[in-house]
């Protein structure tokens, strides 16, 4: 049972809450089912601290990516119930694990040097309220791995795929499946790769009419589209 006062508290600073530096959206979490969610990058320790601070005072998950450690040494003085993955390179208050997605997410990197890439999708997914299960260094030169896999790939009601160099996994793996394959170009390669570019080229002319794309490097929308099309 919520008092009038209660309410009033909660709905004070929707939309939004200005600091200043930044306005908050406290209203997102209705319209998506997931709080904003922070960009690290650029951003001061005591910017990121100040911001999570404001989205940890309600309730749900709490997620900043692209974050440090010394951005999350700023946050943990804040909020104490928080963790670094750094692999991920994200900041995590976990506090609502109820499973949302009807299915699994499966993440799939081509390569190891892929792998924080689908960290970052991972540790999305999860926070989105889904069953995320993972396969990594499956990449084309080696495609018996993938397909040592099949099951795998089979069980999973949505698929995000990173690759770098030439970026031709998420082909493969839509020809493998009939689910939604959202295929993340990667900055991993020698110089022709032009830091994802050819990747992402080469994923946005993918045959494979299954595969959609998301922008270099971000594992973060990668896994938030999925946790969306997992809740359908």
């Amino acid at each position: 049972m919520v008092t009038p006062d209660d309410a009033v508290a909660r709905l004070r600073h929707l939309p939004f809450e200005d600091l200043g530096f930044a306005k908050v959206d406290h209203h997102r979490a209705l319209r998506a089912g997931m709080p904003e969610v922070i960009f690290g990058e650029r951003k001061t320790p005591a910017q990121v601290a100040a911001i999570f601070a404001k989205l940890a005072k309600h309730e749900g998950n709490v997620l900043a990516t692209r974050a440090d450690e010394k951005q999350f040494a700023a946050v943990k003085k804040k909020v104490r119930r928080v963790e670094y993955r750094p692999l991920a390179r994200a900041i995590v208050l976990e506090r609502d694990q109820k499973k949302y997605g009807k299915g699994i997410i499966t993440v799939v990197s081509a390569g190891t040097g892929d792998i924080p890439v689908a960290e970052e999708a991972v540790v999305t997914a999860e926070l989105m309220g889904n069953e995320v299960q993972h396969l990594y260094d499956v990449g084309v030169a080696g495609v018996h791995r993938l397909l040592a896999n099949r099951d795998v790939l089979a069980k999973a009601r949505v698929l995000i795929v990173c690759a770098g160099m030439e970026g031709a996994l998420p082909s493969v793996v839509g020809g493998l499946v009939g689910v939604p394959v959202i295929a993340v170009p990667t900055s991993v390669g020698y110089g022709a790769s032009f830091k994802g570019l050819t990747a992402l080229l080469g994923m946005m002319n993918s045959c494979a009419s299954n595969v959609s794309v998301v922008n270099i490097d971000n594992g973060f929308g990668a896994g938030y589209v999925a946790s969306l099309i997992n809740r359908l």
